[in-house]
C-alpha cells in the first residue's frame, strides 16, 4: 500500500523526474496550476518531456517558463492559443516543439479512462475532422464516434488546497478542474498545497482525491 510522503520543499517533491517523462501538469489557466512543482522541476532539470495539460502556458510563468527552458518536446493539450501563450506560440512556430490537440472533454475523460482501467472509448467529439484522422470510427445507433485511448502519465503535478498527512487532498473551487482525473492517471502524483493538516481535520464529505492516488505532498503557503 502506497504511503504518501510530506516533503519538507517543492525541490525534494520532484527529485527522481527523469528526462523524456510524461508529465500531467493540472490547471486551467492558472487556476490550480502547481506553480511552485514546476519551478521546482525547472531547477531539477528533466528534459525532453511530453506534458499534457489543459492549455499551453500563460505569461512567463508556471507552464510557460517550463516551455521557455527548452524542457519539452511535446504538448498535448486543448487550448494552445489563449491570448498570453506567446512563449509557445514561439517555439511551435519555429518549429521547437509539437502539438497534439485534443478537445477538452476528451482530454479530460482519456486521463479519468487511464485512471480507471479502461482500455478506450468512443466518443462523438471531433468526428469529421482532422483530429479523427488515423483513428477507429464505428457506428453507433446511427451516430458515428472516433476511438479514444487513455493518457497515462509517468508524473503528475497537482495544485490543491488541503491535504491531511494520509495525502487525502480537498480543492478550492475551479482549481479542482484537472487535479483528480490527473492523480489517478499518473504512475507518481506530486502534490502542492496551501497547508497540511493532521489526520482527521478534513471532512471525509469533502475528499475529492483520496490518499490511494497521492505520493508526495508540500504545503506552500498561498496558492493560485
Amino acid at each position: 500500500m502506497s504511503v504518501t510522503k510530506i516533503c519538507a520543499d517543492a525541490d525534494e517533491t520532484v527529485a527522481g523526474i527523469e528526462d523524456g517523462a510524461t508529465v500531467l501538469i493540472g490547471g486551467f489557466g492558472m487556476a490550480g496550476m502547481p506553480v511552485q512543482l514546476i519551478d521546482a522541476l525547472i531547477r531539477q532539470g528533466a528534459k525532453d518531456l511530453t506534458v499534457v495539460s489543459n492549455n499551453a502556458g500563460n505569461g512567463d510563468t508556471g507552464l510557460a517558463a517550463l516551455l521557455a527552458k527548452g524542457r519539452v518536446r511535446k504538448v498535448v493539450c486543448s487550448f494552445p492559443r489563449q491570448s498570453d501563450s506567446w512563449i509557445f506560440d514561439g517555439l511551435y512556430r519555429a518549429g521547437k516543439i509539437e502539438l497534439e490537440v485534443v478537445p477538452q472533454g476528451n482530454l479530460a475523460e482519456r486521463m479519468r479512462a487511464a485512471g480507471a482501467g479502461i482500455g478506450a472509448f468512443f466518443s462523438p467529439t471531433g468526428v469529421g475532422t482532422p483530429l479523427a484522422e488515423g483513428k477507429e470510427t464505428r457506428e453507433i445507433d446511427g451516430r458515428t464516434y472516433v476511438l479514444e485511448l487513455p493518457i497515462r502519465g509517468d508524473v503528475a503535478l497537482v495544485g490543491a488546497h488541503r491535504a491531511d498527512r494520509s495525502g487525502n487532498l480537498v480543492y478550492r473551487k475551479t482549481a479542482r478542474n484537472f487535479g483528480p482525473v490527473m492523480a489517478a492517471a499518473a504512475a507518481l502524483t506530486l502534490v502542492q498545497v496551501s497547508e497540511v493538516v493532521e489526520i482527521g481535520a478534513l471532512d471525509p464529505e469533502h475528499v475529492i482525491t483520496p490518499s490511494i492516488y497521492v505520493d508526495r505532498v508540500v504545503a506552500v503557503g498561498s496558492e493560485q
